[in-house]
């Protein structure tokens, strides 16, 4: 008997008619909203995910009597959602559970399984290598008996499982049926199922063997001219008994027709046709067309000549701009200065920009008005925290699950090859020895290079060069030089407390309050409850926090009219503040207006803005030492020293005797 292992409760994904077997790696797509909510959990928890067969296809929203009860415990690798709102999810298997109870309400699958371990099991070591040895050889002859297409790696992988492994590895690449799947899937005992495998090999080498010889027997009988009737006829059986009467053909001819018009460059259109040609050869169930088939559809479904028409009227540009966004005048100014050249011009290729500054000051929702006071198309991609080059570039077709980089993923989400692509956090680009992601951005952000720049994927010369590229950072300093050489850095400074203040006022104030249920007359700020918000709650370069205090205000407000049921205007005023937000967090600083001896005040940079700093000197009875202590660094401690030195050599010159530098030690601090 198997141990009880103790039951979990983890998301559960019914598959319509696929089967997946303990080890495997497969991709698979999903249509079902509550299958995609169900990969939702699981990537959200630990990846953990029940995989389990329907009886019946047919059934759109199983219940558990539609379900096998038996299925595989597993983890998701990866998930990527599609144009057509489906998903794409890798998924690995682990091992067998048994379904106890399902809980299948609206936007929510949950399954309560049980793990089998099948370590536990009395089985015969010795005779189980031997069986395993057999499967594996009568599998080879079975697979050169089928011509069946499986590479050599994949050959030479079924040496390299463990044999206890064999029947799971030959029962996943088997081309039986999915009832005969299922009967093995449920086989939890090792012997027992390595023995049916080992049955079912045999069976299917005896059928091959009554159909060579009956084929043989049929081809003698037939004479040459109605020979290539005969096969085409007896392929159109097979379809029909398989239920792809047509299918195959159909789905040739609308991907020739996609392909025609896609409108791709010659080159592109060539290579095209080549796969195309290699799917008509191929079986359509085999993992090889469909991997052809995914190669072709994103082929397809690139705009490779479909164009936005950029705007170019200025004046309604700095309207959509100013509208957005207050300040920042650099950006605006560059941004109109693209326009106008490119209005004279006709065309030009997109400024690289690089928006650099502290967090909340606007860089990633500037990129979002560019775009609309352009007219183009907006997508965004994040780079905080990628440290493989292929997430950029993509990956090579010959891995299982392999996918264009975020590049191209973006370009065909754009659905224009002229869009305003964002590249966010650019700054964040993890490296290392072993990677190094940031050198894949060079081809990226080279205008002289990104018009042939090659996706690993796609494996085609692929033009960025109408790409309008808008970078952003928070410090230059984490990016490479070469890098950094391709971009147009602009850098966004903090926002005064006058800039705060305006920008509070025409902007955050009533998205806060539209987004919380209110209007104008429900709520007001005063100017100066804006005020005191700005200095007592916050204190940042950006108005992120700001926007956040005045949404927790506005809760705040709605939480008492619910309960009082109050009509009236509330307006917020610098005591209202304090009663809903509590004590202020931050105190103006007044010591700038004290004049004492031995304090000196000054200024550092923080990325808040800039902070004062109370510098304090003290003089004792000594040898001549300079001591220093607080938060100094290198360069602070060689200045206080330089000024030391300064004012001993000029000592004459300041009126002091130089014998005190002697007889006296001067202490620097800095709190």
């Amino acid at each position: 008997m198997s141990v009880q292992l103790k039951p979990v409760i983890v998301p559960l994904l019914p598959m319509r008619e696929e089967i997946v077997f303990p080890g495997a790696t497969v991709p698979f797509f999903v249509g079902r909203q509550a299958s995609m909510d169900a990969l939702e959990r699981a990537l959200a928890g630990d990846r953990a995910i029940f995989v389990v067969t329907q009886r019946d296809s047919s059934v759109e929203n199983p219940d558990e009597n539609d379900l096998y009860k038996i299925g595989v415990l597993g983890r998701v690798l990866q998930v990527m959602r599609l144009p057509n709102g489906t998903v794409k999810a890798l998924f690995e298997g682990s091992r067998r559970g048994k379904l106890l109870a399902t809980k299948l309400e609206e936007k929510e699958y949950l399954a309560q399984v049980q793990g089998v371990d099948e370590n536990a099991f009395d089985i015969d070591l010795e005779k189980l290598k031997k069986q395993a040895e057999m499967v594996r050889e009568l599998f080879k002859n079975h697979v050169d008996q089928r011509k069946i297409k499986l590479s050599k790696e994949i050959l030479d992988s079924l040496d390299q499982v463990d044999f206890l492994q064999v029947s799971d590895k030959v029962s996943s690449l088997l081309e039986i049926s999915g009832e005969k799947k299922q009967l093995l899937l449920e086989t939890l005992n090792p012997e027992t199922r390595l023995q049916h495998v080992l049955d079912v090999l045999k069976d299917e080498m005896k059928i091959v063997q009554l159909e060579d010889k009956l084929k043989k027997k049929a081809t003698d009988q037939i004479s040459d001219t109605k020979k290539d009737d005969f096969l085409q006829d007896q392929l159109r059986n097979i379809q029909k008994e398989l239920g792809q009467m047509d299918d195959p053909k159909a789905e040739m001819d609308v991907l020739d027709k996609q392909i025609i018009d896609a409108k791709m460059p010659e080159e592109v259109e060539n290579e095209a046709k080549k796969e195309l040609k290699k799917l008509r050869m191929m079986s359509p169930m085999s993992s090889e067309a469909n991997v052809v088939r995914n190669y072709l559809e994103w082929l397809v479904s690139m705009p490779w000549q479909v164009r936005t028409e950029d705007n170019f009227d200025l004046k309604q540009a700095e309207k959509i701009l100013d509208e957005d966004h207050y300040g920042l005048e650099k950006v605006k100014e560059r941004i109109v200065e693209y326009m106008a050249v490119a209005s004279l011009k006709g065309k030009l290729k997109g400024p690289i920009l690089c928006l650099t500054g502290p967090p909340g000051v606007g860089k990633t929702s500037l990129a979002k008005s560019v775009a609309r006071a352009l007219g183009r198309n907006f997508v965004r991609i994040s780079l905080g925290g990628v440290r493989d080059e292929a997430e950029i570039r993509g990956h090579r077709r010959t891995y299982i699950g392999a996918m264009p980089g975020k590049i191209i993923q973006s370009i065909k989400k754009a659905k224009s090859t002229n869009p305003v692509l964002l590249i966010d956090e650019i700054d964040k680009l993890y490296q290392s020895n072993i990677s190094d992601p940031s050198a894949a951005m060079l081809e990226v952000l080279d205008p002289e290079q990104n018009n042939t720049f090659v996706d690993h994927y796609l494996d085609v010369e692929y033009s960025l060069a109408d790409v309008l590229f808008i970078c952003t950072a928070n410090s230059v300093q984490n990016i490479t030089g070469p890098l950094l050489d391709r971009m147009e850095v602009i850098h966004l400074s903090g926002y005064t407390e006058l800039e705060k203040l305006h920008i509070a006022t025409q902007f955050l104030t009533p998205r806060q309050r539209k987004f919380h249920g209110l209007d104008e007359k429900q709520l007001r700020f005063r100017k100066s409850a804006i005020e005191e918000i700005t200095q007592g709650y916050t204190r940042e370069a950006g108005v992120r926090n700001l926007e956040r205090e005045i949404g927790k205000v506005c809760r705040k407000i709605v939480t008492r009219l619910v309960r009082t049921k109050e009509k009236k205007t509330t307006i917020v005023t610098p005591k209202l503040v304090h009663e809903l937000l509590g004590v202020p967090q931050f105190h103006h600083d007044q010591r700038e207006e004290k004049n004492e001896v031995g304090v000196s005040m000054g200024l550092g940079v923080t990325s808040m803005g800039g902070e004062l700093l109370l510098i304090e000197v003290g003089l004792m009875s000594g040898s001549g030492k300079v001591v220093l202590t607080g938060t100094l660094g290198d360069v602070m401690q060689e200045s206080a020293r330089a000024a030391f030195s300064y004012v001993r050599s000029n000592a004459e010159y300041l009126g002091i005797d130089p014998e005190i530098f002697s007889k006296t030690d001067l202490h620097v601090h800095l709190p």
